[in-house]
């Protein structure tokens, strides 16, 4: 069994990592099961291990940490929910690509749940909205919006760091990184959609759709 653990208020980078990892470690000693952590930070932008320094584009406006997990910057914030995902992949299949794809699965089925479609897209990290509510840009395409993140990091075949969903950040916040490396798209929240969404109504979401996509 997962165990599901939710932390109140906003917990400071460093203490999360260092319980992920700590929770990590053990998992992988066979002296803790899997769990996934739900909490909010305060805000801070993290760097993955193929962050470009130009892509920091406001170094002074909040923190900035380092990490290895995969990926590019990725801000974190209040309104935003992380789901930090300490799971056994030697029970999973080891198949790490699988895994990534999973978490893309379960992101997309939460979304669904508010009768948000959320896509891949090749060569672009994370879960993208096509905004039909908008202009068409200068290709003829409706714009797409980047509404969750993913990156993560495996010691011993236990995973570590995971997944995060605007549902009210400040989407401002994201303007001192280009998020993911990536310029030409925007970056959406499930209340900037018009979804009148609380941080509750999407752990339940997150909970439901867990065991129909994770298994």
């Amino acid at each position: 069994m997962v165990e599901w653990l939710t932390s109140p208020g906003l917990v400071p980078y460093e203490i999360a990592e260092a319980e992920m990892e700590a929770r990590a470690n053990a998992i992988a000693a066979g002296e803790a099961g899997e769990a996934i952590w739900l909490l909010e930070h305060p805000p801070l932008y993290t760097a993955g291990t193929s962050a470009r320094a130009d892509d920091l584009t406001d170094p002074d406006r909040f923190p900035v940490y380092p990490t290895k997990r995969g990926g590019q910057y990725t801000y974190h914030g209040p309104g935003q929910r992380v789901a930090y995902v300490m799971l056994d992949l030697t029970k999973r299949g080891r198949d790490v690509r699988q895994f990534v794809r999973q978490l893309e699965s379960w992101i997309i089925a939460t979304l669904a749940e508010f009768n948000v479609t959320g896509e891949r897209r090749e060569g672009r990290v994370g879960v993208w909205v096509v905004r039909k509510d908008r202009p068409l840009t200068a290709t003829g395409q409706p714009p797409e919006d980047k509404i969750a993140a993913l990156g993560i990091r495996l010691r011993k075949w236990v995973s570590f760091h995971g997944i995060s969903i605007n549902v009210e950040p400040d989407l401002d916040h994201f303007s001192g990184i280009v998020p993911c490396g990536i310029s030409e798209h925007g970056v959406t929240s499930l209340v900037d959609l018009g979804l009148p969404v609380t941080m509750e109504d999407v752990d339940v979401a997150l909970k439901k759709t867990f065991a129909e996509v994770m298994g």
